[in-house]
């Protein structure tokens, strides 16, 4: 894969996330439904106006993103380091991007709640409050290419190997396309363990859409935790999510299951 194409990067995912997602919801429906964060909440006209708002935003990112990561190179700003490389030298650039990645968004996220960031940026991402995959793109193309400017930052202050560059953009694309999901995916334990319970769920950040504030985090729930953002009764409520078997016969217009 191209490590100067991040546009070719996007396609390859997107077809493959599709592909994955489609086969599940045929062979798994009734487990998926059954854990659909915010149940009876599918709303088509509201789908086809991310959908518009989505690809209008995808157009402008992908351009300006890709145009700067190219003019950078051109310039010497960026410069990939080549030859052999071993994997831990793979893993240790791509977990420096994970986690600083996880902190840059945090504290742009963070900020862009606050007015008049919010009326002016992000408002409109926030116009889901039961979000679908598309809702990941549904935003102001000025907070996509905040967004995705840490890629073509992160490539200026670190010399990272061609390599670890097609890890990168695909981690933050499936993260927003899961978060967005509005099932939740991972299993019950998730947040007993010591170890996984930093990284977030799609409950944790559907919670963020349904309420407007807390849980800002991308990646993990480190700086929620650490600044006291994250929602009080999040691990409840993912237990609660986590935990269903069958497709739920509540009212399905009563909206999130949370408290």
């Amino acid at each position: 894969m191209s490590t100067s194409n991040p546009a070719l990067s996007f396609a390859l995912v997107i077809t493959a996330f599709a592909v994955v997602a489609l086969l599940a919801a045929f062979l798994f429906r009734d487990a998926l439904l059954a854990r659909k964060i915010q149940p009876g909440t599918f709303r088509w006209p509201y789908v086809k106006t991310e959908l518009r708002h989505g690809l209008f935003n995808l157009a402008i990112v992908t351009v300006t993103i890709t145009g700067l990561i190219s003019w950078w190179t051109q310039i010497g700003w960026i410069e990939l380091r080549t030859g052999p490389v071993s994997g831990w030298t793979i893993a240790g650039e791509y977990a420096l991007s994970f986690f600083l990645f996880d902190a840059y968004f945090y504290w742009a996220h963070r900020l862009m709640h606050k007015e008049p960031y919010y009326s002016w940026v992000h408002k409109l991402h926030h116009r889901s409050t039961a979000p679908v995959p598309i809702t990941s793109w549904s935003m102001n193309p000025i907070e996509g290419v905040i967004e995705g400017m840490f890629t073509p930052l992160f490539m200026v202050v670190f010399t990272i190997h061609e390599a670890t560059v097609p890890f990168i953009v695909p981690t933050s694309i499936l993260m927003g396309l899961y978060v967005h999901s509005g099932f939740e995916l991972l299993p019950r334990w998730w947040n007993r363990t010591w170890l996984t319970k930093w990284f977030i769920s799609a409950s944790f950040h559907d919670e963020h859409h349904h309420y407007f504030t807390g849980n800002f985090g991308g990646y993990t729930t480190i700086w929620d935790r650490l600044c006291g953002t994250m929602r009080p009764k999040y691990e409840a409520n993912f237990d609660r999510a986590s935990a269903r078997r069958t497709i739920r016969s509540e009212n399905p217009h009563s909206g999130v299951a949370v408290d």
